[in-house]
């Protein structure tokens, strides 16, 4: 990142001077822009104070006092830029590294630890109430087997999902360099700024989704270990693999491990088979211009009659559709 940017925030503002005094912490938000709880001492931050004249707001989180519990009516980005930090998140605690992201969904409350002069957080909020943790949950959902079955396992069926996700800065490389190139763009304002902010947040949510994982539940019995990894089988070598070919692998009567996986899945092998080279099929077909003969053959399916049927089962359209 461009060290002008990284000294500018690591400046003290004028609130973080009054804290740093003071070790209280002092409102930066007007009364106007914030309705406080009758039950509760949590406030719900609104969002006609960051957006008025902006779909993304981006702010450096003062340091030197600890910030109360809150809620916002927008997706907030944590990002930790330098140093770590502690929050409470929904009523549990998080602590954040350098090169963590910390997603925290709309309605979720969330209270943060006193930064020290190292920490620096970054704040990014954005306007689209469109955009929340199921409608990246979604988005992922539709592109891995992995990913679907793990989170009907972890919640109970697939109807709830987490109100925070954090993406570790070891396992998120892409993340980082995003986040900081909306970073640094953001302060530098230079020409075309905002059109480019919003290409970069379009990339930086795509990248989450890319990244978003849900791990095995605990307590996970042997045959849902098996199913993980014959899914992450499916979805690595979906081409050539074959139902005999895991048999083989994992050391299992052929019969059984398919019975296994129908049990397990709802679907058979080969269902989950046809599943995943749709899934790569679309993804092809979205961001390449590779003609759609080509992309069957890729994919591992010999019909191409077949291949239109299916598609059109999956996805509800036919392929032209989302080349339009």
């Amino acid at each position: 990142m461009n060290p002008r940017t990284i000294a500018r925030l690591k400046q003290h503002e004028l609130i973080e001077n009054r804290q740093l005094k003071t070790g209280k912490h002092i409102d930066d938000i007007p009364n106007r822009a914030v309705k406080h709880s009758d039950s509760t001492s949590e406030f719900r931050i609104l969002n006609n104070y960051f957006f008025r004249n902006r779909n993304i707001y981006i702010s450096k989180h003062s340091r030197f006092a600890e910030y109360p519990e809150h809620t916002h009516q927008f997706l907030e980005m944590n990002y930790m830029l330098s140093g770590e930090c502690d929050q409470i998140v929904n009523g549990k605690q998080v602590h954040l590294r350098k090169g963590d992201l910390l997603l925290i969904d709309v309605g979720c409350s969330h209270s943060i630890s006193r930064l020290g002069e190292d920490d620096i957080l970054i704040n990014l909020l954005f306007r689209d109430q469109s955009i929340n943790i199921n409608f990246l949950s979604g988005m992922r959902k539709s592109n891995s087997l992995v990913y679907n079955f793990l989170l009907n396992r972890v919640s109970g069926g697939g109807k709830v999902t987490p109100k925070y996700l954090i993406f570790r800065s070891e396992h998120s490389e892409d993340i980082k360099m995003t986040m900081e190139q909306i970073i640094e763009e953001y302060y530098e304002k230079r020409e075309f700024s905002d059109t480019i902010l919003q290409a970069y947040l379009s990339i930086l949510l795509v990248k989450l989704v890319r990244n978003y994982h849900v791990s095995a539940p605990e307590g996970s019995n042997a045959k849902q270990r098996l199913i993980i990894n014959i899914l992450k089988d499916i979805s690595k070598d979906y081409r050539d693999i074959s139902l005999t070919s895991l048999a083989t692998k994992y050391k299992y009567n052929k019969n059984y491990l398919s019975n296994v996986i129908k049990k397990e899945t709802g679907d058979s092998f080969k269902d989950l088979l046809t599943k995943q080279r749709l899934i790569q099929a679309h993804t092809l077909i979205t961001s390449t211009t590779l003609p759609i003969e080509e992309i069957v053959e890729k994919i591992g399916m010999k019909n191409k009659t077949h291949f239109y049927k299916k598609y059109k089962e999956f996805y509800q359209r036919m392929p032209g559709d989302d080349r339009k």
